[in-house]
Order: structure tokens, then C-alpha cells, then sequence
């Protein structure tokens, strides 16, 4: 049975943490490191050790360095790093605290065996072989803290009608002529919070509908170009699809952006969602809802106090809307391309690595 630990850094600046260390009896160097039950912020690690040794080990340094630069493939110099000192427990051991771990982060791990003295130097064995792992992607747990906290700061809902995507002329010059009239689906970027599992991995078109409090409609500014495409929400939101919660972040500003992704049923954007997202009711959640009127039409309406980001999982059909060019500026300081989550903020943040 896997045993958790709590463990304790040691900071050495320049100093090696071997210094000092007393060489004073051979301890058998752990083989065979296997590394399993990754998270986002936790693992699990064992090693194949001589059993006639184990009265004799009273702990474990860990070496536990975060890959600094992966195209050079480099890690931090072996002496010195921050190392993690943990009893001897049996294995395997858990490894966890968002102090150490961040989600979708490459490490490399080694593990020394030792004994404590009696004048608190420790004997030690050989660092063992050098592994490499990464860390997972934000568990349904986590992306339900992340829920949580959106929901406390979305504000009313107001009411809308239309969907719309700002872009480039070229863009939707290439969608007409190349792609048979329509706006195709492609990897998202690695905006927003470094443990989103839809990062570099959920294909999609994002589309906006927050409109501007006076007038009910949408901004005439734009980050992303200075035509729109524009269209009604029903043809992208309605019964036949589901909505799932994706993010929540801000970028070093006191503007908060949610993202959101609609998914006609059974499509394989669904599927995709169904089994990493948290799924909302279309009908009664705090970001955005379709609804019926008395009358049976649709109606729309989104939080008024958050940034929506919404993701379309399918092809849309430029037939569907229309094209236009807007009256406003094109602000690029408003644009999220590839935008890091601010780490300190308080409201957007849960107690796991960044």
C-alpha cells in the first residue's frame, strides 16, 4: 500500500546538501526507479533495493529538479539543487504539494538511500540512475475548484442573440475559397491555466458573445482583426448540444476570462469533453444559458461580469451568419494568443501547481 509523506526542502544556495554528510557505512543504491499515479501535482516512486539493507536506512533524499529547457534537454546542476529529505517509508511512496509540482511540467527524479548518525550527518549511498517524467494535466477535481471559483465572480446574466468571431479579411477569404465556406476547427493554443487538458489538445473555433452594457450588443473593438463574423445563437447553442466549463484565469489584469465549449451531442468533440470537463446545464448554470421563452423561442444569456471564451467543437458554415467589417479599434493588448495565467491572483488560482 502507497504511503504519503510529508517532505521538508532544504535550501543550499551555493552549498551542496552532500557536504558534511558523514561517509561512513555502504548503503545499496535504489535501481530500478519506476515512476507511477502521475497527477498534476503528485507521483508515486519506488525502487528495487537489497532487503538485508532496509534496517539500516532511515531515509531518502530526493532529488527532484524541473526540466529547465527542453530543446537543450538541461537540468539544473546535479549539486545543487533543492533536494527533499523524507523518512523511510514503505514503498511505493507518494510524492505531493503544489510547492513542488506544477501540472504539464517535465522533471527528471533521483533517490539516495541513507542512515542518520548519531551526531546528525547522515551516511549515504550513490545517486541512483536519473529519471524523467511529466506531470498530468488538472484532474476533474481540480477543474471543479476552478468552477467554483468562476462562479463566485460571473455577475448577472444578460441577455443576447449572436455569436461572434473576429478575424483577419484573409481568414475568411481562405475559409470560402479553400475550405468550402466554412471555418474549420483547429488546436487550441496554451492560453489560460498551465494544467487545462484541452491545450494543445481539443480542436475548436472560439467565438465571444459578451455585449457592451448600454447597448446590448457587441464591442465594436477587436484584438484579433477587423472583420466579424456574426451569428445567431441558436445555430451553435441549443438543445442539441452540451456545454462544458474549461478554464478560468486572467492575465495580470482585473479582467477574468472563462472558457466554455458547446459540443453537438455524440460528436467527437463531446466525447472528448465528456471525459475531462465538468459538464454545465444549458439551462441553469452562471456563465451562459439557453432557455426557452413562453412563447417557445430561444432565449440567450450571459454573465455580465466575467470574459466568455467559447469554443465550438464543429465546422461552422460561413452560410450561417454573416461577414462585416467593424467600426472600432483593433487592440492588441486584448488578445489572449498563448496568454500565461497571472500566479498570483487570488481569485483565479487553486492550491495546485501553476
Amino acid at each position: 500500500m502507497a504511503v504519503s509523506t510529508t517532505l521538508r526542502t532544504i535550501y543550499v544556495g551555493n552549498k551542496s546538501l552532500d557536504s558534511g554528510i558523514a561517509e561512513m557505512e555502504e548503503l545499496p543504491v535504489p535501481q530500478n526507479i519506476k515512476i507511477s499515479n502521475i497527477t498534476c501535482d503528485s507521483f508515486k516512486i519506488c525502487w528495487d533495493m537489497d532487503p538485508k539493507a532496509r534496517e539500516r536506512i532511515t531515509h531518502y533524499f530526493i532529488d527532484l529538479n524541473k526540466k529547465e529547457n527542453k530543446n537543450a534537454n538541461k537540468f539544473k546542476h546535479k549539486d545543487v539543487p533543492t533536494k527533499l529529505v523524507a523518512k523511510a517509508v514503505p514503498l511505493p511512496m507518494t510524492v505531493r504539494g503544489h510547492w513542488f509540482l506544477s501540472p504539464r511540467t517535465e522533471y527528471s527524479v533521483a533517490v539516495q538511500t541513507a542512515s542518520k548518525q548519531g551526531d546528525g550527518d547522515y551516511a549515504v549511498s550513490e545517486w541512483s540512475e536519473i529519471i524523467e517524467f511529466c506531470t498530468a494535466d488538472y484532474s476533474s477535481v481540480h477543474l471543479t475548484q476552478l468552477l467554483e471559483k468562476a462562479e463566485g465572480i460571473a455577475g448577472r446574466m444578460l441577455r443576447f442573440s449572436d455569436f461572434y468571431r473576429n478575424q483577419h479579411q484573409e481568414y475568411f477569404d481562405h475559409a470560402r475559397e479553400a475550405q468550402n465556406n466554412k471555418m474549420l476547427p483547429s488546436v487550441k493554443d496554451n492560453s489560460g491555466s498551465h494544467g487545462s487538458p484541452i491545450s494543445g489538445k481539443l480542436e475548436g473555433i472560439f467565438f465571444s458573445c459578451n455585449t457592451e452594457f448600454n447597448t446590448g450588443k457587441p464591442p465594436q473593438d477587436s484584438p484579433y482583426g477587423r472583420f466579424r463574423f456574426q451569428v445567431p445563437a441558436e445555430a451553435l447553442f441549443n438543445r442539441n448540444t452540451n456545454l462544458y466549463f474549461a478554464d478560468f484565469y486572467c492575465m495580470y489584469t482585473a479582467y477574468h476570462y472563462v472558457i466554455l465549449v458547446i459540443a453537438p451531442k455524440g460528436s467527437p468533440g463531446d466525447e472528448f469533453c465528456k471525459q475531462r470537463l465538468p459538464a454545465l446545464d444549458i439551462a441553469s448554470n452562471r456563465f451562459l444559458t439557453c432557455t426557452e421563452d413562453g412563447d417557445g423561442r430561444l432565449a440567450f444569456h450571459h454573465a455580465q461580469d466575467v470574459i466568455l471564451e467559447v469554443i465550438s467543437t464543429d465546422p461552422v458554415d460561413l452560410s450561417l451568419g454573416t461577414v462585416a467589417e467593424i467600426s472600432g479599434q483593433q487592440v492588441m493588448s486584448l488578445s489572449t494568443v498563448n496568454a500565461k495565467k497571472d500566479p498570483s491572483c487570488k481569485t483565479c488560482n487553486i492550491s495546485v501547481g501553476r
